[in-house]
């Protein structure tokens, strides 16, 4: 029997939503799915807008209690540029922010709508005003993508989930490895979605970027479970070894986070809770997530509750014996 204090490991706030398009200063179908980080005493939110004609963009938010008033850029931050770019032709979504302390710089994964399908693209960014476009670096169709913030033997690590071709089961999430953030291989499954029944059976993809803890990166995912009324969207987590990210520690075998809440369960998507972003404060992580891709929420969890959850609910927990 799951104790209900247990289950309970994300508290969302009170005054959820925090950002609709009503918040905008300018108009828009929906605002969500956004990346997070913190600059100085202020957290910043990339948040993807999608305009009136189903293309969307990214647009600063910033706040410096990360909940209430959210000063957003008056016009879009970064913007499709399909001339120059031409993967970038339906537009940009979903990013996942990484500061990288060796570059000085956030490294932004985020998907680029092209005609062959979503990709992965990079940008990089040292005040979230220009931003270098490093271009795709995986073909279509790969989303879900996010870089650790460190190298590993020399070489940096990217997660990300292709989704292979009709006559092959299951969207797995993967794991790459670079020497210089463009070129990519040694190319792996690094969790693979199950089968059946389970609330992440078929398809799941990397939510925010890893969190590095001191028992391994703490991996957050998401499942798509596809029912008779459409597909449901719910959260698991990961640990992953520090030194090694391709050894899976700990994989949940329940969900931890789901849409329950009216503002994820309506929307342009039903029944979804996808987030891009989270922060560590102390022992404090907040957790930025799209709810019905419609508009943006915010929930908050211990650190250490949820590594206590993960190894309580741990796939693996054999091993550990």
């Amino acid at each position: 029997m799951d104790d209900p204090k247990i289950l309970e490991v994300f508290r969302r706030y009170r005054g959820n939503p925090i950002i609709t398009t009503k918040d905008l200063p300018y108009g828009a179908n929906s605002v969500f799915n956004a990346g997070a980080t913190k600059v100085g005493d202020e957290i910043y939110l990339l948040m993807r807008v999608e305009d009136r004609r189903g293309i969307s963009h990214l647009t600063l938010a910033r706040s410096k209690d990360g909940i209430t008033n959210w000063r957003i850029d008056e016009r879009p931050t970064l913007m499709p540029e399909p001339r120059e770019h031409p993967e970038e032709i339906w537009g940009i979504e979903d990013p996942r922010i990484t500061y990288v302390e060796e570059l000085g710089q956030w490294v932004i994964a985020y998907t680029a709508y092209s005609v062959g399908g979503p990709l992965v693209a990079l940008a990089t960014t040292e005040d979230f005003r220009t931003f270098k476009r490093l271009g795709p670096v995986m073909p279509p169709e790969d989303k879900d993508a996010a870089l650790f913030p460190v190298r590993f033997n020399g070489r940096w690590a990217m997660i990300h989930r292709p989704v292979p071709g009709p006559y092959v089961a299951g969207a797995h999430i993967w794991i790459s490895f670079s020497p210089d953030l463009k070129h990519w291989g040694d190319h792996r499954i690094l969790l693979k979605a199950r089968r059946g029944g389970w609330w992440d059976a078929n398809k799941i993809g990397l939510s925010p970027p890893p969190l590095r803890t001191d028992q391994g990166w703490l991996i957050l995912y998401h499942g798509v479970r596809t029912t008779a009324s459409g597909c449901i969207y719910r959260l698991g987590l990961a640990l992953l070894d520090l030194e090694d990210p391709r050894r899976v520690l700990a994989r949940s075998d329940r969900w931890v986070f789901a849409p329950e809440a009216e503002y994820e369960r309506f929307g342009d998507v039903d029944k979804v809770v996808f987030p891009c972003g989270w922060i560590l404060e102390g022992d404090t992580v907040r957790l930025y997530y799209g709810g019905a891709d419609t508009c943006i929420a915010m929930a908050t969890a211990s650190l250490k509750e949820l590594l206590e959850w993960l190894h309580e609910h741990n796939l693996y927990r054999e091993r550990e014996q």
